[in-house]
């Protein structure tokens, strides 16, 4: 027996040694090259990068599971001005995932981004990028989804985009392309927009099975899904000499010219007609333009829709993909104005919030609670405000102050959005859930009973974060009840209060024990 002991120990030890080594190895290479590249392009504040610190824990930054590679760079709405340095992202061999949408980047896409052999998803909308469709990308054949839109390229779309083999999103709308749009005849396309371009022809067979709003905006495209093609602007072609009959020999010719007057009522007629055939046209062009830019706000959700929502949830098994379950239509004027406050942890947008699943934990006195799972995984708790009666400037005033607030029994609010008809708040998703839910939940045999020891922590906790609120911060709670402390640790030990700070954003002529249900302590 003791023969076959060393050789185990040894595996054992071996299998540490690896097992440390995957915990604490590091993207060198990757590392510096994103150093390079944030050292080279101005950004926001937003972007703080510690060098000694590992870059997998950076923020928009995922490694994969070894720590060996940077797979994902996620840096939407940070603030990024100027051109891409070559050299910098296209040296990251093994990126799956490119995010640098919503910011100020100009200039074209390097050329080293043909190195990018394992990007799947490039998000590149909603900045200055100029120059023709990057040829870069044209060979990047695992490309999933595409996303250029919202910038000023130009030029023609080249028939190369057939490279792109398992493209499922082509997203190409609000450019300067123009020219003849490609036969694009991946099957696996399932989402597609050329819109608000210079596009010119009829549009492919292939592609005719997407929607009239994939190429609206293109004034000289047609075919289907749009108007037919007319070719009677085409004139015919003048017949040969040879087929013109001369007048018979010998029969005089009459020359059938026509009166001063007839002719001048010809033309008098023509300039007429003429002239209201260009006023109908323009009638029908303003018609198609204000119908494009007219986007009519969505009303807030009734509590019929929202009661509709919770039940679409529960059916669904919790989850939900609608846009509006956290909420209502914004116009494109008021997106991407999510407002962070400094020293946050978090790296999205406003977009990135309204693709995320949803689900509905709770309604009360001042809004509904959703659960948002973003795409990178991130949870936050985004709160629907109802019945803000304060304006604009009042309610980034009280944010402002609220957002200050930094205390382990204060659930920090990392964001919010204002718009005229939407106003939410983003926070810390707290998976052990609030004591409300842990009173008076499932009875069942699974659940442990709250102790009296815990129930004084808990107590004690949620007392420190309300003084923490009247002395540090000078902020009155206004609403303090069960379902607002929320359980910090799934031992039940610890606590912090949420939905501070909020009963002086409503209207004040309301009656207040109806408006907010819970303990209003004031500040001494």
């Amino acid at each position: 027996m003791a023969v076959f002991r060393l050789p185990l120990f040894t595996f054992f030890l071996f299998s540490l040694v690896l097992r440390h080594y995957r915990v604490t190895s590091e993207p060198t290479q990757d590392k510096q090259t994103l150093l390079s590249f944030l050292s080279q392009v101005p950004h926001s504040r937003r972007i703080s990068w510690n060098s000694a610190d590992s870059a997998c824990s950076w923020i928009g930054v995922t490694c994969d599971a070894t720590n060996s590679s940077v797979k994902q760079l996620r840096l939407p709405g940070a603030g990024l001005l100027g051109g891409i340095p070559p050299n910098t992202i296209g040296k990251l061999s093994q990126l799956r995932v490119l995010s640098l949408r919503s910011n100020g980047l100009t200039g074209g896409i390097p050329s080293d981004f043909s190195n990018l052999a394992f990007l799947r998803s490039v998000y590149l909308q909603d900045n200055r990028f100029s120059g023709g469709f990057p040829a870069s990308l044209s060979n990047l054949n695992r490309v999933v989804r595409l996303d250029l839109s919202g910038n000023e390229f130009s030029g023609e779309i080249p028939f190369g985009i057939n490279s792109l083999t398992q493209l499922t999103g082509l997203f190409l709308q609000n450019n300067s392309f123009s020219g003849q749009i490609p036969s694009i005849n991946q099957g696996s396309l399932v989402l597609m927009n050329v819109s608000n371009n210079r596009l010119n022809g009829s549009i492919p067979k292939s592609l005719s099975r997407f929607p009239v709003t994939a190429f609206s905006g293109n004034i000289n495209l047609c075919g289907p899904p749009l108007p037919p093609c007319n070719n009677s602007f085409f004139p015919s072609p003048t017949p040969a000499p040879s087929s013109i009959e001369p007048p018979p020999v010998g029969k005089k010719s009459k020359n059938n010219k026509l009166s001063t007057g007839a002719i001048v009522a010809i033309a008098v007629g023509s300039a007429l007609i003429l002239a209201l055939i260009l006023l109908i046209l323009l009638l029908f062009l303003r018609r198609k333009r204000k119908q494009q830019n007219k986007q009519p706000p969505k009303p807030p959700l009734t509590a019929a829709a929202a009661a509709a929502a919770s039940r679409s949830v529960a059916e669904t098994g919790g989850t939900s993909s609608s846009k509006d379950d956290l909420t209502g239509a914004s116009t494109e004027g008021e997106r991407n104005k999510l407002v962070f406050f400094d020293g946050g942890i978090y790296s999205f947008d406003l977009e990135d919030l309204l693709r995320a699943s949803a689900e509905v934990l709770g309604k009360g006195s001042v809004g509904t609670s959703y659960k948002a799972v973003l795409e990178e995984g991130t949870t936050v708790v985004v709160k629907r405000l109802k019945d803000v009666a304060v304006t604009k400037k009042e309610f980034e005033s009280q944010m402002e102050i609220l957002g200050k607030m930094k205390n382990e029994n204060v659930v920090p609010l990392r964001a919010f959005y204002y718009s005229k008809d939407e106003k939410l708040l983003v926070y810390d998703y707290m998976p052990a859930g609030s004591l409300s839910a842990l009173l008076h939940g499932s009875r069942g045999s699974g659940r442990t009973p709250l102790d009296w020891d815990h129930r004084m922590r808990i107590a004690l906790s949620a007392a420190r974060g309300v003084a923490y609120l009247h002395v540090a911060g000078k902020v009155v709670h206004g609403n303090i009840k069960a379902s607002n402390i929320l359980l910090r640790q799934e031992t039940n030990k610890d606590a912090s209060v949420s939905d501070f700070g909020l009963n002086s954003l409503f209207s004040v002529t309301s009656s207040p024990n109806n408006r907010v249900t819970g303990y209003r302590a004031r500040r001494c």
